[in-house]
């Protein structure tokens, strides 16, 4: 079996998948459409999990915890045009950067010899953090994985997967020196002829690592939609702050489907289109479901980032017509 080929490793109980997604909801409801972050991600899967969340950092493993040590890396999928992000399952991406603690100081030399150079920087690195853990971990033997977070750029859809993190064996790999544009080197696995890693050697030098996305049918393939979720043909659930909930809920009487439903048709014909003031919380965001109708012109009639956001015009509107 080649090296590259390693198994997927189970991250989540089922408790703690469903804690997951709803903290994920949050956070991406009080975001308000901007750009994820890697520290998003940290602060929800220690959250999630039961972990202290001490800050994300280049500098350090990402999550050290009792023996468990995780590095973090996320990746926006770009261009999907309305395809769910499960496309992306069984093909290769490329992360800009495993690390940029790598040195070249010849690149004059044969491209193999340069790679075992940085295989064998990558493989210091990796055992240095992986002792970081040992350090905390009351004697338990480190558990050293890398995470691999997929995002879009609706922060609807998600895919995660956790394998071992370990260093490549440069014996198993042959590279090639790239003089197309600027110069690098590009790492094969030798059993496959994959390209497996790239190295930079313009603006500022970096490792990239491919990765093979998993199979939707992989267990430990963890996918979540945190916005705009249909439930059957006629339900669409939409995730908002209690905030606003409780707001809604203040000016409907009740969240039911129906109230909802037909206050969002009807608003639609009144409104007029401003921005809503936004009130962060820290409490759990909240499912709400609605009629497919309703959710068509709720989308259409609130032009906002996010389903909170929508929602806050909506609960604009419903003010504006008391």
């Amino acid at each position: 079996m080649s090296e590259s080929s390693s198994a997927t490793l189970a991250v989540f109980s089922e408790e703690e998948y469903s804690r997951t997604k709803i903290l994920l909801a949050t956070q991406v409801a009080h975001m308000m459409g901007r750009k994820l972050e890697e520290d998003d991600w940290n602060k929800v899967y220690c959250a999630a999990k039961g972990i202290p969340h001490s800050g994300w950092s280049n500098l350090n493993i990402d999550v050290n915890h009792k023996g468990l040590g995780v590095e973090q890396k996320l990746l926006r999928v770009p261009g999907l045009r309305g395809r769910p992000i499960k496309s992306v399952c069984g093909t290769t991406m490329m992360h800009p950067a495993a690390t940029r603690s790598i040195r070249i100081d010849d690149t004059s030399l044969p491209a193999d010899v340069v790679m075992q150079d940085v295989f064998k920087q990558y493989s210091e690195l990796i055992d240095m953090r992986t002792e970081k853990v040992r350090e905390t971990s009351g004697g338990i033997e480190p558990n050293m994985r890398i995470g691999w977070l997929l995002w879009e750029d609706s922060l609807t859809e998600f895919l995660y997967f956790e394998e071992r993190l370990k260093a490549p064996q440069a014996d198993r790999y042959f590279s090639e020196w790239n003089e197309t544009l600027s110069k690098g080197a590009r790492i094969y696995e030798k059993d496959t002829n994959k390209k497996r890693f790239s190295v930079t050697t313009s603006a500022g030098i970096k490792i990239q690592p491919y990765f093979d996305v998993p199979a939707p049918s992989d267990s430990n393939l963890y996918y979540f939609r945190v916005q705009s979720e249909p439930i059957d043909y006629d339900t669409v659930q939409i995730w908002v702050s209690s905030t606003t909930a409780k707001a809604i809920q203040r000016e409907l009487g009740s969240l039911e489907k129906e109230n909802i439903s037909s206050a969002i048709i009807k608003a639609a014909k009144l409104t007029s289109l401003e921005e809503a003031s936004i009130d962060a919380s820290e409490e759990l965001a909240q499912p709400i479901q609605i009629s497919r109708k309703a959710f068509e012109i709720f989308e259409a009639t609130w032009e906002g980032v996010s389903d909170e956001h929508r929602a806050q015009l909506f609960l604009e509107a419903l003010h504006e017509n008391s």
